[in-house]
C-alpha cells in the first residue's frame, strides 16, 4: 500500500503547490462581496446562518460567482507545516527544510496580535448556531494546531523563536478564553474569547498544547490548568467511550475526526505529563473509535449511527489518532483499508481530495483546510511512519 500511498501523496503536494496553498473552505460564504453588499442582509444572524449553510451543503461551487476568493486559511497553513515536517524528518531535504520556514513565516505574518498572546483565527465571519465569530477571531482549535506546527518546526530547527510563539500562544489560552468550572474547580476552556461554550475537542486541544510546552519549559501552571480540562472532559466521556460533540443542547452528536480529536489530545497530555491516570479514558474511547466509525469495506463514517456523509476529515483523522495512540502498527491494515477507500473513492485525477461523498450526490469541491491540508498531514504521517521503505519515492 505504500507506494499508492505515495503516488497519491504526490499529486496532493503537486495540486496544492500549484494553488500556492490558497483555497476555498467549507464555511467561506460570508466572504461573499455579493452577500456584503446587502448590509440588511448580511447582518441578520439567520440569514448569515442560512447562506453558509447553503454554500457548505451545495454540491456546486457557489463562490466564483457571489465573489469569494481563494486565500490563506491560516489553520491549513499549520497543517502544512507539520506535514513538510514530517517529510522532513523522513528525508532530510533542503527543499523541506525552506517550505517549513516559508509557513512559518506567513503564520507570523497572519496572527491576530490584539490579545495576550500569539492566535490566530480562520480568514472569513463565521455564525455557528452557538455564537458568531467575525474574520480573524482566534480560536484556540487555530491556535493550537499552529503552535503545535511550530512546536514540529522547533524540534527540526532548534529556533528559539519558534518556541517563544508556541509559548506565547499558551498566554492566548490561560488568560483569554472563558472557562466553565465544575464543583471541584475542573473547567473546559471555551472555543473562542467571545463565546462560553463547551466543546469538548477545543478544549482538549488546549490542554495538549499546555502539556507539551511544559515539556519543554517545565512550568507547574501549565501542567496543571492542563490536568484540570483533561479531568473535566473525561468526567464527560460515556460509558462506552464516547464524546458529545458538547455541552450544549445541540451539540448533542457523536462524530468520528472529533472523537479522534479528544483521543490524541489526552494521549498527548499524558505523554508530556507523565500523569497516566486517564490511560482507561483513551483505552475505551479507541474501542469506541475504531469499532464504530470504519466499515469492513473501509468507509470512515462521519457519524456513530450512520455511514452518510462520508467526510474527507474522517480518514485523515484516522491516521493521526493511530500515529498519536502509537497504534498505527496494530491497526494499519485496517488503515490500509481506508486509505485504499479514500482514495479510489475521494480523490480527483488533478489530485485534491473531494469534500463529502454522499448517499444519492457528493460535494466534490476542492476545500483546502478541510480536504487538501488534512489529507498532506495525514499521507505525510503515514509515509514518515513506514520511512524504512519510502524514501526512495519522495
Amino acid at each position: 500500500m505504500l507506494k499508492e500511498i505515495v503516488t497519491s501523496f504526490n499529486l496532493l503536494k503537486n495540486y496544492c503547490e500549484q494553488e500556492a496553498f490558497k483555497g476555498y473552505d467549507p464555511y467561506d460564504g460570508l466572504n461573499s462581496k455579493l452577500f456584503r453588499a446587502i448590509p440588511a442582509v448580511s447582518k441578520n444572524r439567520y440569514a448569515r446562518l442560512l447562506w453558509i449553510q447553503t454554500f457548505k451543503r451545495s454540491p456546486v461551487n457557489l463562490r466564483a460567482i457571489t465573489g469569494v476568493k481563494k486565500e490563506y486559511n491560516p489553520k491549513a497553513l499549520g497543517l502544512f507545516l507539520s506535514g513538510y515536517c514530517n517529510l522532513y524528518q523522513t528525508k532530510p531535504d533542503q527543499k523541506y527544510l525552506d517550505k517549513i520556514y516559508f509557513f512559518a513565516a506567513r503564520l507570523l505574518e497572519l496572527q491576530n496580535t490584539q490579545w495576550s498572546g500569539a492566535c490566530w483565527g480562520y480568514n472569513f465571519d463565521w455564525q455557528a448556531r452557538a455564537f458568531f465569530q467575525p474574520k480573524n477571531t482566534p480560536t484556540v482549535v487555530a491556535s493550537v494546531f499552529i503552535a503545535s506546527a511550530f512546536l514540529d518546526a522547533y524540534e527540526i530547527t532548534k529556533d528559539e523563536a519558534l518556541l517563544k510563539t508556541a509559548r506565547s500562544t499558551c498566554n492566548f489560552i490561560l488568560k483569554d478564553l472563558n472557562r466553565t468550572a465544575d464543583a471541584k474547580g475542573n473547567f473546559a476552556f471555551s472555543y473562542s474569547p467571545l463565546d462560553t461554550s463547551v466543546v469538548f475537542n477545543a478544549s482538549l486541544l488546549g490542554s495538549r498544547l499546555l502539556a507539551r510546552v511544559y515539556s519543554f519549559t517545565k512550568e507547574n501552571e501549565l501542567i496543571d490548568e492542563a490536568k484540570k480540562t483533561v479531568e473535566f472532559c473525561c468526567n464527560f466521556q460515556k460509558p462506552e467511550g464516547s464524546w458529545s460533540y458538547g455541552t450544549l443542547p445541540f451539540h448533542q452528536w457523536i462524530d468520528n475526526f472529533h472523537t479522534g480529536y479528544n483521543l490524541e489530545c489526552i494521549a498527548d497530555y499524558m505523554k508530556y505529563s507523565g500523569d497516566e491516570l486517564y490511560k482507561n479514558n483513551v483505552a475505551k474511547g479507541f474501542e469506541y473509535y475504531i469499532n464504530t466509525f470504519f466499515t469492513e469495506e473501509g468507509i470512515a463514517k462521519y457519524y456513530n449511527n450512520t455511514v452518510y456523509p462520508v467526510d474527507i476529515h474522517a480518514p485523515a483523522q484516522m491516521i493521526i489518532t493511530l500515529a498519536k495512540l502509537d497504534k498505527f502498527k496494530a491497526y494499519k491494515n485496517v488503515a490500509d483499508k481506508v486509505m485504499e477507500w479514500t482514495i479510489k473513492n475521494m480523490q480527483s485525477p488533478q489530485g485534491y481530495f473531494y469534500y463529502q461523498v454522499n448517499k444519492y450526490f457528493s460535494s466534490k469541491i476542492s476545500y483546502m483546510r478541510w480536504a487538501q491540508a488534512w489529507m498532506f498531514y495525514a499521507l505525510s504521517t503515514y509515509i514518515n511512519l513506514e520511512s524504512s521503505e519510502q524514501n526512495q519515492y519522495l
